[in-house]
């Protein structure tokens, strides 16, 4: 049975993918006590990773697209997190935001909204974060986007 945030994803059309292994020497999430630190996401579609720097050969709504996709990988690994009971989930606390971008690109809230929108859509009330959004002159594997975030779970 499907709990309240996957009903409401599915309704979105999303369905969540097995969370990604660390691509590193990490590991993808360590909780203390209710909360849940996610290690930074990146942005995979169906051909892969999305790369590019946002103010060169990316425009704001591929970057905001790419931030939704990491948006979507958290929500996988809080379900991981959760021994696969998504509604375990409390709030989400605070997504941290990176972005590929040039030193004259300026709209680094407007790419990161792609993960607050979604997230705010698909959780309502539990999905009100804080957040940052920053620039950074390249990201891992040159992806456009990377999140990480802090939740709350039960």
């Amino acid at each position: 049975m499907m709990g309240q945030f996957e009903s409401k994803l599915a309704e979105m059309g999303v369905t969540l993918p097995e969370a990604a292994a660390p691509a590193a020497n990490y590991v993808p999430f360590v909780q203390v006590d209710d909360t849940l630190y996610v290690s930074g996401q990146l942005p995979k579609g169906e051909t892969g990773l999305i790369t590019g720097t946002l103010g060169d050969d990316l425009d704001t709504a591929a970057g905001a697209e790419a931030a939704r996709l990491c948006a979507i990988a958290l929500l996988s690994q809080v379900k991981a997190a959760c021994g696969g009971d998504l509604d375990r989930l409390v709030r989400v606390v605070k997504l941290g935001g990176f972005v590929n971008s040039t030193a004259d690109f300026t709209e680094q809230p407007q790419v990161i909204n792609g993960a607050s929108d979604f997230i705010g859509e698909a959780l309502g009330e539990a999905g009100k974060h804080a957040r940052s959004a920053v620039s950074s002159p390249s990201l891992p594997f040159g992806v456009a986007v990377e999140i990480d975030g802090i939740f709350q779970i039960r």
